[in-house]
């Protein structure tokens, strides 16, 4: 008897999820055809890399992976840099999180809103930086997973 009164009462204590959000994945960049990759590991260390077209004289059109050089997370709170290609590198500062008008799976379900600032070199090493507020939206789960044929 007493074991299930023991049974009830602890059936009665709600539990918290102890597995934090999943923010890792594929989001939307600057224009239609380009992403961010964003993987969240532990302790908060973030890596991924930005597929872009390229707008440079040599580069037009071109699509390019520009990786993460440096990359947290902590909360909500995301930040990172990526490595400099033909001159150009990106750094973002801003949240990461659920949209709660959507269903999980679902394009746009997290967010990442912030930001992003691009800076670029010229041919005499001079620096113009761009600052631009952004938010990105995940894409759909199924399409972040490579389908197998049967």
């Amino acid at each position: 008897m007493i074991l299930l009164a023991a049974g009830v009462v602890f059936a009665q204590i709600p539990t918290q999820s102890s597995s934090p959000e999943n923010y890792s994945g594929m989001y939307s960049f600057r224009q239609e055809g380009e992403f961010v990759q964003i993987t969240i590991e532990d302790a908060g260390h973030v890596t991924g890399f930005i597929s872009r077209y390229g707008d440079g004289e040599s580069d037009r059109g071109v699509f390019l992976n520009q990786f993460f050089k440096q990359g947290s997370f902590d909360g909500k709170k995301l930040n990172f840099t990526t490595q400099t290609v033909h001159g150009v590198w990106y750094e973002f500062r801003g949240t990461i999180e659920r949209a709660p008008d959507k269903a999980a799976g679902a394009e746009g379900y997290h967010v990442v809103k912030g930001t992003l600032t691009e800076n670029r070199a010229d041919k005499d090493n001079k620096n113009t930086t761009k600052s631009t507020e952004v938010m990105f939206r995940s894409f759909p789960q199924e399409a972040q997973t490579p389908s197998h044929p049967d």
